[in-house]
This record gives structure tokens, C-alpha cells and sequence, in this order.
């Protein structure tokens, strides 16, 4: 056990009351100083409210010069000859081209068949089939055939030429 003695120098070792109160007003002194400093200074944001002005000013000038450039006539390249028209002029000019194209004919539009519930087990033939050939399988029904488009001087280039046979919908060789 330790005696009594060892015990008296610890507890007068220790820091007194009146030096943590010394401390605790030293921070609060501190504290008051910088709020002295500090405090009354305005607290404006001028760097705001000039980087926000700098902002709006950018933004007026680049909506003036797109305006002014949908708006007028000028030149782009002029050695190339490439210039730029009023978007309201580039608008009539196309509205006038369209006008007197022909719109091109659509062709057919596909619709898939529809696949039977069972698919056969037998895999499939090597070459397609016509769609009205006597060798379709009763799971797969009949194509209707073809409805006659209107012919035009070139076919598309997404349909087979007449007299050829198509692959059947669904199915890769």
C-alpha cells in the first residue's frame, strides 16, 4: 500500500484551480480579440457578386454573336467559297428544295411470321425454301405472297431483286 506521504506529493503536484481558470480566460480573451478584429468587417461578397457580373457579360456577348451570326449574311471560307445565310433564308431555301422533290415510294413493310409453340427438332434446310414451295413442314405455315410495290427506276437496296428467293424470317443457314 502506498503510504500517506507519496500520496500528499501527488495531489500537490498536480495543477491547481486558479491555472485552469487562467487558461479557460486566456481562450476566452483570445476569443474576444479576434472577434474585435474580425466582427465588425462587412461581409460582402464583392468577389461574388464581380465574378457573377464577369459571368453575365460572357454570357450577353456569346448570345449576340450567335444571333448576329444566325442572322446575317458573311463568309465562312471565302477561298473555298463556303459562306453562311440567315437561318429564316436557310429555311425557305430548304422548304423550296423539298418541295419539288418527289417523295420516293416506301416499300412493303415486312411483318414476322409468327413461330409455332412446338419449333421442329429437325435442323434446318441448307438452302431457304420459296414461301409457297411445296416442302414446308405443316409447323410452319405458308407465306401470302408478296404484295406488288410500285416499280421505280432503282429497287432499294434492303430488298432482294425479282426472281430471287429470300432466307425465311427467324432462320440463319
Amino acid at each position: 500500500m502506498p503510504d500517506a506521504k507519496s500520496l500528499r506529493q501527488v495531489a500537490h503536484s498536480r495543477a491547481p484551480l486558479s491555472t485552469w481558470v487562467g487558461i479557460v480566460l486566456l481562450f476566452a480573451l483570445f476569443g474576444v480579440i479576434v472577434l474585435a478584429v474580425i466582427g465588425p468587417a462587412p461581409r460582402g461578397s464583392t468577389y461574388e457578386e464581380t465574378r457573377a457580373k464577369k459571368r453575365m457579360e460572357n454570357l450577353k456577348t456569346v448570345r449576340d454573336e450567335a444571333a448576329k451570326a444566325l442572322a446575317t449574311y458573311g463568309w465562312i471560307d471565302k477561298n473555298k467559297g463556303i459562306a453562311h445565310i440567315p437561318i429564316d433564308r436557310a429555311m425557305e431555301l430548304a422548304v423550296a428544295d423539298l418541295a419539288q422533290k418527289k417523295p420516293a415510294p416506301a416499300g412493303p413493310i415486312p411483318t414476322p411470321e409468327p413461330q409455332a409453340a412446338a419449333a421442329p427438332a429437325s435442323p434446318a434446310p441448307a438452302s431457304p425454301a420459296p414461301a409457297a414451295s411445296p416442302q414446308t413442314s405443316p409447323a410452319q405455315p405458308a407465306a401470302p405472297p408478296p404484295a406488288q410495290a410500285p416499280v421505280s427506276s432503282s429497287p432499294p437496296a434492303s430488298q432482294p431483286a425479282p426472281g430471287t428467293t429470300s432466307p425465311v424470317p427467324g432462320k440463319t443457314p
